[in-house]
């Protein structure tokens, strides 16, 4: 099968970052199960996570790549969308570096209280350190919420809608998904009504799961 695949299971958030700015830049992306564990996958990926892009459309061998923010700005840049990734340097920084502050700081504040509240996981059932990541997950909301605040427009960084809204945006759906006791955010609670009218979205976001 030759085209741009995305290997990855459709519940993923991460699998679905990369789906939505599939949307937004118009590209048939074909999403395929996958056994993360299987030595071909694991070639293709050491880290055994999804998602994996195959990008094996046109001329020459084919191209692959994990990490899914590293995956969405390709994917930007392949179709010269710099309204989703600016091509000037400043601009651009802002937006990787609301990207990379998703993939690390933010991620890791939800990851034991998700766990917990969402998937059930009987190892991750301490009742102080679930209520120390909701905590933690709330105080970097309220950061996402700050910087809603003082942007010029509807998105993260202004008037244009960037892949920061992407990635964030998956994030903060979670966020308002999950079980547990939430902070008062109206301009994040603003913000996700705003992305909802975005075909993408609205498919790959709430609809697809939390």
């Amino acid at each position: 099968m030759s085209g741009l695949r995305v290997l990855g299971r459709a519940a993923s958030i991460n699998v679905r970052k990369v789906l939505w700015t599939g949307v937004e830049l118009g590209l048939d992306l074909t999403r395929e199960d996958v056994d993360v564990q299987a030595d071909a996958f694991r070639a293709l990926n050491p880290n055994a996570m999804m998602p994996v892009l195959i990008d094996d459309e046109g001329a020459g061998s084919a191209f692959s790549m994990w990490e899914s923010n590293s995956i969405c700005r390709y994917l930007a840049r392949r179709e010269g969308r710099i309204d989703l990734l600016p091509d000037e340097p400043r601009q651009r920084a802002l937006v990787e570096m609301w990207m990379d502050w998703q993939g690390g700081e933010l991620n890791n504040s939800w990851r034991y209280a998700f766990m917990a509240t969402v998937r059930k996981s009987a190892q991750h059932q301490d009742a102080t350190l679930i209520e120390a990541s909701v905590a933690n997950w709330n105080r970097h909301m309220t950061m996402l919420e700050d910087q809603l605040l003082r942007s010029d427009g509807p998105f993260v960084l202004g008037e244009t809608f960037t892949l920061a809204d992407v990635v964030l945006g998956l994030s903060a759906h979670r966020w308002r998904a999950a079980p547990i006791a939430h902070a008062a955010l109206p301009a994040i609670d603003a913000w996700i009504h705003h992305l909802l009218e975005r075909p993408g979205f609205a498919t790959h976001g709430p609809a697809a799961g939390p």
